[in-house]
C-alpha cells in the first residue's frame, strides 16, 4: 500500500493513482466516520460540523476561494450564542486562567506521584514547590477578589505555570512565538466555558503583529520582566 506511510495534511485524503503513485487529495466530507454529538464542532461560519474530519474536508474542497481561507475551527462543541466579553471580564480573566493553569500543573503531578510519565522531571521539581506550599489556594470557583489577593501575596507560584503554558502551545516551530494556529488547541476547548480568551489573546499580542511573543504572553498574564 503506497498511502502506508504517505502523510497528507489536515482535510486531504492519500489517493494512489492508476501507477499506484500516492497523492493527496481532499477528503469526501460525507464520507467521513460517524461522531458523538461531543464531538460536533463550531466553525467561523457559524456552522455546525459532525467532527474535524468534516470541517477540514469542507475547507479543502473550498481551497482558493475567499470561504476557504476565512474557514477554521472557532472552538469545540455545536454552535451556540456566546455572548461579546466586555472590559470588566476581560479585566478578570488573567485571574481565573492562572489559576487554572496553576491547577493543572498540580493534578498532573499528583498522578505522576503514582506513574510518572506526564511532567518531565525538571517540571515536577518546578511544580513540587507549588504543591507543597501549603499557602496555595486550593482547586475551586473562587471570588475575584480572593484570586486577585493570592496572585499578590503568592506571585511566585503563578509564574511558572504561565512559562509552561507558554512552552506547552510554542511548537510548529518552537521559536518564542505563538501564531494563530499554535493558540488554536487551547483556544478552541476553551472558548464554550471562557467566551473572553479570544478578546484575552487579540490584547496580548500588543504590536498587533499577529504572533504572541514570550515577553507579551506574561505581560498579559501580569507577569513581571
Amino acid at each position: 500500500d503506497t498511502c502506508q506511510n504517505f502523510h497528507c495534511k489536515r482535510g486531504k485524503v492519500c489517493h494512489a493513482d492508476k501507477q499506484g503513485k500516492p497523492h493527496c487529495i481532499c477528503q469526501d466530507p460525507a464520507a467521513c466516520p460517524p461522531t458523538k454529538d461531543y464531538e460536533h464542532v463550531c466553525g467561523t461560519d457559524n456552522k455546525t460540523y459532525d467532527g474535524t474530519c468534516q470541517l477540514f474536508g469542507t475547507k479543502c474542497q473550498l481551497e482558493g476561494t475567499k470561504m476557504g481561507r476565512q474557514l477554521h475551527l472557532d472552538y469545540m462543541g455545536s454552535c451556540k450564542y456566546i455572548p461579546p466579553c466586555t472590559d470588566y471580564e476581560v479585566d478578570q480573566f488573567p485571574l481565573r486562567m492562572r489559576d487554572w493553569l496553576k491547577n493543572i500543573l498540580i493534578q498532573y503531578y499528583e498522578r505522576d506521584l503514582n506513574t510518572s510519565g506526564i511532567l518531565t522531571e525538571k517540571q515536577r521539581n518546578k511544580v513540587k514547590k507549588i504543591y507543597q506550599n501549603d499557602k496555595r489556594l486550593v482547586a475551586g470557583d473562587h471570588p475575584v477578589e480572593l484570586l486577585l489577593h493570592d496572585f499578590e501575596k503568592n506571585y511566585h507560584m503563578y509564574v511558572y505555570p504561565v512559562h509552561w503554558q507558554f512552552h506547552q502551545l510554542d511548537q510548529h516551530p518552537v521559536d518564542r512565538l505563538l501564531t494563530h494556529s499554535e493558540l488554536a488547541p487551547l483556544r478552541a476547548s476553551l472558548i464554550p466555558m471562557e467566551h473572553c480568551i479570544t478578546r484575552f489573546f487579540q490584547e496580548c499580542d500588543g504590536d498587533q503583529d499577529k504572533l504572541i511573543a514570550l515577553k507579551e504572553w506574561c505581560h498579559g498574564f501580569g507577569i513581571k520582566e
